[in-house]
């Protein structure tokens, strides 16, 4: 049995609605948005009893998600947002986007900052990271014709 697709990424947030307003400007869009409590699912996680509160956001293409999370109970054990680049784990989202410098402009208004800088490869992409909310890596990635 081979995998159908990747569902979605999961992200956990503190600004839950902060979070939403920067994946909206950079063309996603909100999907829906639910309380997520109870035993059941805390069997799934194994936090036991929990509350979440999820936003479900969707790529234009409608192929991919993100699941943004920002947890009530229990507490946030662990904060690797600022791990730099080279860190064990899961790293970024990149996501393809026409123009990466007026994509640029409008997220600088969402309080994202560049990491390094805007760079060709190989005349066939720029490419940049950013961080975004919450100190988030996200990749940028614009395809040169």
């Amino acid at each position: 049995m081979a995998v159908k697709r990747m569902d979605n990424i999961g992200i956990v947030v503190e600004d839950l609605d902060a979070t939403i307003d920067f994946f909206r400007e950079l063309g996603l869009e909100l999907e829906g948005r639910a309380a997520i409590e109870g035993e059941w699912a805390g069997r799934v996680t194994g936090l036991g009893d929990q509350r979440v509160e999820i936003a479900m956001m969707r790529t234009p293409d409608g192929h991919s998600r993100l699941e943004l999370s920002r947890f009530i109970t229990p507490p946030v054990v662990a904060d690797h947002r600022n791990a730099p680049v080279n860190a064990l784990g899961y790293l970024r989202v990149m996501f393809a986007v026409d123009d990466i410098d007026e994509t640029l402009e409008r997220l600088f208004t969402h309080g994202a900052k560049l990491v390094g800088e805007v760079v060709e490869y190989k005349a066939a992409y720029r490419l940049c990271y950013i961080r975004g909310p919450e100190g988030l890596l996200i990749g940028l990635a614009q395809e040169l014709s």
